[in-house]
């Protein structure tokens, strides 16, 4: 599924959201509508104690509140839950049970049978749950998997991922190999190290301290005979020294980060000839170089940023790029029907995350999922 954006968005009113919490996710929200107020309006920000009510006022102007009835009374057009792991079910579940389209972040929950829950309250109910699943829509992700669609590597059979944690993890490998909602066996195991820190959520770590962290190896087989090697410690995201990698093969080439290697076929008299070809990605950036505006391979035009491209003059990082696009999509879920990232697929993401624990505690052993009332359909 390809994300495309409304482009009569700009004609129409702002989506007015709240966010319920105050945490490091909540604001990137903020940020979001604060660069594209066009698109959106962020009426205020659920805060559980008046003192980090207005903390957020202050430090960053942001429309905090602490009245969940003043926020039900702004008569949203969709909410962002946006609190920690552990109260994501519960809240999500209390707001789409007052009937508001929910847009909750990852992972929509910790338990199999809450996740069976949230699937029930969209069948029974006809509640309204999206998840804040990002990173497919990462313009470099999303290149890649234009890569993959567009036939260079062939089928994807066998992909490395280390790039993102748990359940957005298991979102790309099912997207890039196109395994669906299919059922897979998993082993794994963790690995301690040794790290100097380097940076962080705060900025750079130049005092020389060391850390104690530890990766995570694990193996998706699936039933089509697709694999997926994850490979990943949670200092890649903000480390100096470490990197992020993805590689994805397919029967007639490779994606390896931002080189692709394919075969080309070519009629010549004699006959036809196929001929091994290498090509890097460009990446035309913002000023700054913290956003991507396109990624192109040779003359294929792989990804246009959509806010460019609707002649918005921000161009927000990847993750803010990717939530917006996301908090776009709300749109059409809310007029239309059409979900911006299925829930079923949400759902698939956090149960893979149960499974992977749960090989983890058993280091070899393989863990087999099972068909769950979600992927039945």
């Amino acid at each position: 599924m390809k994300m495309t954006i409304d482009r009569t968005a700009l004609e129409k009113k702002p989506l007015r959201f709240v966010v319920i919490g105050s945490g490091w996710r909540s604001l990137f929200y903020w940020r979001i509508a604060c660069a594209y107020p066009e698109l959106f309006t962020m009426e205020a920000m659920l805060c559980r104690t008046e003192e980090k009510a207005g903390h957020m006022r202050k430090q960053y102007g942001v429309p905090a509140v602490t009245s969940e009835a003043s926020c039900e009374a702004m008569k949203p057009d969709f909410v962002v839950v946006a609190v920690n792991k552990a109260s994501i079910f519960p809240v999500t579940k209390q707001w789409a049970g007052k009937g508001f389209p929910v847009l909750c972040e990852t992972p929509a929950a910790l338990e199999l049978d809450e996740l069976k829950e949230l699937w029930r309250m969209k069948m029974e109910e006809g509640a309204k749950i999206q998840v804040a699943e990002q990173y497919f829509l990462y313009p470099s992700f999303a290149a890649a998997a234009e890569v993959v669609r567009r036939g260079f590597l062939g089928e994807a059979s066998m992909m490395t991922l280390s790039a993102v944690h748990d359940y957005h993890g298991a979102s790309i490998i099912r997207r890039m190999l196109g395994t669906g909602l299919q059922n897979m066996t998993i082993y794994g195991k963790e690995y301690p190290f040794t790290l100097m820190e380097t940076d962080s959520r705060d900025g750079a770590i130049t005092d020389g301290r060391m850390s104690e962290r530890m990766r995570r190896r694990v193996t998706f087989e699936f039933e089509d005979g697709k694999t997926a090697f994850y490979d990943f410690s949670s200092v890649q995201y903000h480390s100096y020294i470490r990197s992020r990698h993805l590689n994805v093969q397919g029967m007639t080439g490779e994606l390896n980060d931002w080189t692709v290697r394919y075969v080309k076929e070519e009629a010549q008299p004699s006959g036809r000839r196929f001929l091994p070809m290498e090509q890097t990605m460009s990446v035309e950036r913002n000023a700054s170089g913290s956003g991507i505006i396109r990624i192109s391979l040779g003359e294929e035009q792989l990804y246009v940023n959509p806010f460019v491209h609707m002649g918005l003059k921000q161009v927000l990082p990847q993750d803010e790029t990717a939530i917006a696009v996301l908090m776009m999509g709300m749109r059409r879920y809310i007029e239309e029907g059409l979900e911006c990232y299925p829930l079923a697929e949400g759902l698939q993401d956090a149960y893979a995350l149960i499974l992977v624990n749960e090989a983890l505690k058993s280091p070899g052993r393989p863990v087999r999922s099972e068909t769950q009332i979600w992927a039945g359909i």
